[in-house]
């Protein structure tokens, strides 16, 4: 058989596209439950937007590791340039100023900052010589390629994608070898800054995040209500659902956003635990492949990278999952390959090309993690 299939179709993993497909295409599914049967407005162009997203992400692992070094500090500066753009003339959503509207498409910077900053770190780490990872010059580009997104970002307001920014590139510097006392370090002054962030740095509507995350039940028809919500329509599936097209806090209105941040709990009330457990492992398999592509990577660049990209696909995951479930206040995160969302989608498969680049072209061993 292979000799009737071009080398360049044969070297592609089959088996994570097969199961991207098979994740994509169950989102599908819900995504046209929450519709109510119908393909519009989101189950049509959420398939849509995958098929063409998996052609990016296959033509993107045909692009070697030059490149991505290359296209690192690059790609980087035009994402915070676009951030800047939105603070100028971004387009307002939910209360938010997160988007640049170009006509024909509406893109979030803010979620392609996600794979950029890993990029960035980890190019800035491949080239610093290794016996200065443990003094200041490791230290203090680092702060600069973070603080200037984050920032940037926050003022959207966003806080979920600034943590995720902030914990996809710390991360890679973990990795890269910086010494453990600072991340103990930085863990304690968060603890002690945390409480007057807060109070001070956050916006009105965040602060009630948190406080109903911790006690929903003290406004469960207000502040309270994405979260008593979703744990009613996931608790009320029981065990196989309650059937395809037969969920009624979706399609009667109770919950808000089933088919983007809370379609986990759309899917769980038809599909029941049964098809909780099935989105977890085809999770679970997809983050096997991703980290163990990192294990593969030979050189130090495509090793950072590898783990970064694969730990911000895991914080889309577990942020969603702990959200919807009431372990995590509601910040934003949509469920990869399930919920409605162009810029989010995007960004994950542009990490899944890069992972299919690194694991297609592995490289020359040169040195490894710290």
């Amino acid at each position: 058989m292979n000799d009737f299939i071009p080398a360049p179709i044969a070297q592609l993993p089959w088996k994570t596209i097969l199961l991207l497909l098979v994740m994509a295409s169950f989102g599908f599914v819900v995504l046209y439950s929450a519709a109510g049967g119908s393909l519009t407005p989101w189950a049509g162009l959420h398939m849509v937007r995958f098929l063409l997203f998996l052609m990016m992400a296959i033509v993107f692992s045909r692009l070697k590791e030059h490149f991505w070094k290359s296209v690192a500090f690059p790609v980087y500066i035009v994402v915070v340039i676009m951030l800047l753009g939105v603070e100028l003339i971004g387009a307002v959503g939910g209360g938010s100023q997160r988007w640049l509207n170009f006509g024909f498409v509406r893109i979030q910077p803010s979620e392609l900052m996600k794979p950029a900053i890993i990029l960035a770190v980890a190019r800035f780490y491949d080239i610093l010589p290794a016996n200065q990872i443990k003094t200041w010059s490791a230290i203090w580009p680092l702060l600069v390629l973070l603080v200037v997104p984050c920032g940037l970002i926050l003022l959207q307001p966003d806080l979920g994608t600034t943590i995720t920014v902030f914990a996809g590139a710390m991360t890679v510097a973990f990795l890269a070898g910086l010494p453990m006392r600072l991340f103990v370090g930085g863990a304690a002054a968060i603890a002690v800054i945390a409480p007057l962030a807060f109070f001070f740095g956050l916006e009105e509507y965040q602060q009630r995040r948190v406080t109903t995350f911790l006690n929903p039940e003290n406004d469960p028809l207000g502040a309270g209500y994405h979260i008593s919500q979703s744990k009613i329509a996931i608790g009320s599936g029981g065990v196989f659902g309650k059937g395809f097209m037969n969920g009624t806090q979706s399609h009667l209105d109770y919950l808000p956003e089933g088919h983007t941040d809370f379609v986990f709990a759309t899917m769980a009330e038809e599909w029941g635990l049964m098809g909780g457990v099935a989105v977890l492992f085809g999770f679970f398999l997809l983050f096997r492949w991703a980290f163990g592509v990192a294990m593969k990577a030979k050189t130090r660049f495509s090793q950072l990278v590898a783990v970064g990209l694969s730990t911000t696909i895991f914080f889309y995951v577990a942020i969603n999952l702990m959200m919807v479930m009431g372990l995590a206040p509601v910040v934003g995160i949509p469920l990869p390959f399930l919920s409605h969302g162009g810029s989010s989608m995007m960004t994950i498969m542009i990490c899944i090309g890069i992972l299919m680049s690194i694991d297609r072209h592995p490289g020359r061993r040169s040195g490894t993690f710290g």
